[in-house]
């Protein structure tokens, strides 16, 4: 009999992967989205489709899933989005009775992981990579706020801890942009973090780790295009020793279960600075099943108890994403 996978959030950039390679793999595949099938592609390409509430109304989120579980006999449930791992992580002992796999790392990974402030302070003692200084925003207005902010090296970055998608982030540069910006926070202070501008390319490198095994295959893409909520568009897939070796470190710092995404802003050669780890496939997944690795097929393996599979040598090449127009139905 075939598993059922419930994919969340459809409309997004990884679900035409995941959803591929999850019927290759000869799942029963089910869909879900905020927005209505007429409007999603993929909502044609799953055998069931539903419309979901809002993540970020926690309650009405998994109370749908809760429902669509019970009714469809889900076996596994697959994110794609920050704001579903989040909702998801109060959700994990009612998956756990309904007999339900949630196909991403555990409470404390997640936490640390949402979290920059806590990324940055919990990575620092292992010593395994670069990290972008920075202050918490309250803490800087605290200290600075005497001199006008007008001490501070610009430019600098504001951003939030538990950011996704580029969202909130904010470059100022200069002192009357930093009092102005301030102004404008309110009591959300203690939710930003400054951080100094550091110049460079970004790198996003798909990451998948299965504890049980202690396997790890890492492949890394500078991404030279980008959209505004920060997806890779045009790539050049790689291959280095020395930063997969980072990867590999922190994914087993941080615990991670299954395929997570690091990003990084490459300075200069070989120099980087780890910006976040997403703990969702990244946008460009299939930019490294393209390459010669699937992810997604081996993000499976990590919750059905299979090892992961090896990675070769793969060659340096460039990648890019179009958009195509679909005629829906009505």
């Amino acid at each position: 009999m075939r598993k059922t996978i419930l994919v969340t959030a459809i409309g997004s950039f990884s679900s035409a992967a995941v959803i591929d390679r999850c019927k290759k793999e000869n799942y029963r595949v089910l869909g879900c989205d905020i927005y209505p099938a007429q409007w999603i592609v993929a909502s044609g390409e799953v055998e069931e489709f539903f419309q979901a509430p809002l993540a970020t109304d926690q309650k009405a989120f998994c109370d749908f899933l809760e429902q669509i579980c019970k009714e469809e006999h889900v076996d596994f449930v697959i994110p794609l989005t920050d704001v579903e791992v989040d909702a998801l992580q109060e959700w994990r002992q009612k998956a756990e009775e309904l007999g339900v796999i949630l196909c991403m790392s555990g409470y404390e990974t997640i936490e640390v992981c949402r979290n920059k402030e806590k990324l940055a302070n919990f990575l620092e003692p292992f010593q395994i990579c670069r990290m972008i200084p920075g202050r918490n925003l309250a803490q800087m207005v605290k200290e600075e706020e005497d001199t006008g902010f007008e001490l501070l090296d610009y430019p600098l970055i504001l951003k939030p801890s538990r950011g996704r998608s580029s969202q909130g982030l904010t470059e100022v540069k200069n002192a009357g942009e930093m009092r102005y910006r301030i102004q404008g926070f309110g009591d959300d202070l203690l939710d930003y973090l400054v951080q100094p501008k550091i110049p460079g390319i970004v790198i996003t490198v798909d990451v998948v780790r299965n504890p049980v095994t202690e396997q790890i295959r890492c492949l890394p893409r500078r991404e030279y295009l980008r959209t505004k909520g920060g997806a890779g568009t045009s790539v050049y897939v790689f291959q280095d020793a020395a930063l997969e070796e980072q990867c590999m470190a922190v994914a087993k710092a941080l615990n991670i279960w299954g395929c997570v995404n690091f990003e990084f802003v490459e300075k200069e050669e070989q120099e980087w600075y780890l910006l976040e780890c997403n703990p969702r496939f990244s946008g460009g997944t299939a930019f490294s099943s393209m390459a010669g690795y699937d992810m997604v097929k081996n993000h499976l393996r990590c919750f059905t108890g299979e090892e992961l599979e090896p990675m070769g040598e793969i060659k340096g090449q460039y990648l890019v994403k179009r958009y195509q127009e679909y005629r829906m139905e009505s």
